[in-house]
Order: structure tokens, then sequence, then C-alpha cells
């Protein structure tokens, strides 16, 4: 089990300082704002994550959560309903993974951001809101604890609490199994792929 998603890699657990970040309807546009989806790769991604919000917060002397040195480090984002909503810019997952995220804990998420979520290999999984207030309130009290999400037994454990979770079960079993990189997958399948090509008359005649 490991908390570095590499390629190929299982993910059945990720443990580490959590990070609460307060709010509903958090769109991928806040998440990394447009402007930096003009790069070609996405290096440096990670350090223009919540950009805006964080310039925002330092300008009215607030502290936004990434840049509080509590949660410096922090590999479990904790978020409210509707995480990830808006536009479909694979750019936000990247950002947060960049970022240090290895996982993120929600009430409920944009579908297609959780789905492109799993392409960096990310989980997301759900608690319901009562949970979710309780896991924010631990982290913001400066345990010091890790907060580790399970997902071969669905429970997230954080400061002596556990508390279930939920994840698509076809997700699930892309992580621990690690078969959530789609290039991996195709690469180890290359045999079978060229002899099934070959039986392709079109494609077969090409070489």
């Amino acid at each position: 089990m490991s908390n570095e998603a590499s390629r190929g890699a299982a993910v059945s657990q990720v443990s580490g300082r959590a990070i609460p970040l307060t709010g509903n309807d958090i769109d991928t546009d806040r998440i990394i704002p447009a402007r930096f989806l003009k790069a070609i790769t996405f290096e440096g991604l990670g350090e223009n994550a919540f950009a805006d919000e964080r310039a925002s917060a330092k300008a009215e002397g607030r502290v936004h959560p990434l840049d509080d040195p509590r949660f410096a480090g922090g590999a479990v984002l904790l978020v409210n309903k509707n995480f990830g909503c808006g536009s479909s810019r694979e750019h936000a997952p990247q950002a947060l993974r960049r970022y240090g995220i290895r996982a993120v804990v929600g009430e409920s998420f944009g579908e297609i951001f959780a789905g492109n979520c799993i392409a960096v290999g990310m989980p997301c999984v759900t608690v319901s809101a009562e949970a979710m207030g309780a896991l924010q309130d631990v982290a913001a009290a400066e345990t010091g604890s890790e907060c580790s999400v399970n997902l071969e037994t669905k429970t997230i454990t954080f400061a002596n609490q556990q508390f279930p979770c939920e994840i698509n079960e076809g997700a699930r079993r892309q992580f621990v199994e690690g078969r959530w990189d789609a290039t991996d997958v195709l690469m180890q399948a290359g045999d079978a792929i060229g002899q099934t090509a070959e039986k392709v008359p079109y494609f077969g005649g090409w070489a």
C-alpha cells in the first residue's frame, strides 16, 4: 500500500495529514483558474491550485487552507457537497495531485471530476454530511493525527475515530487492483492487441 500512485501501482490505502476545505459547489474553475490551461503540459499546475482564492485570502489577511502551515504537506482533502462541479477540465485533478493531494473525501462530487481523478490515481470517496463535519472539525483542531482512507474496507480512520465511506465499486476495483491507469493497462495488453489487430483485414494489411 502506498500514497504514491505511480503507473501500474495499486492504491488500496492513502494516509496523511488532512486539509479541511469547507464550502459547497466548489467548481473546477476555482480549483485551477482558466488562465493556467494554456500550458502544454501539466507540470507546475500544483503550485497554482486555488490560485485566485489563495491570493484573495492573503489580500484580506486570511489564510487559505492550502497555505495554512497546520496542514502543510497534506495528502487527504476534506470537502463538502458537489466538489469539482462545473467544466470538465482534467487540469483540476492534475493540479490537486501535483500539489500533493492523494485522496479526496467529500459529501459528493462532480461526476466528470471524479472520473478524471481516477486517471491520476487519486480516489474520491464520499461520506455523510455528519461524518464530514466531524472530519473537518478534527482536522481543524490540529490533532497531528494522520487521516487514513482504506479502499479495501471502505473506512476512514482519523484521530481514533472511524467513519464508513463509499466509492463506486468499479473505480474501487481499479484502484486496489492497480488498473486505474488506462495507458498502463493498454500497454500491458500490447501483445493481445497486436494479435487481434493482425486478424482485422484492413489493419493487418497496412503492415
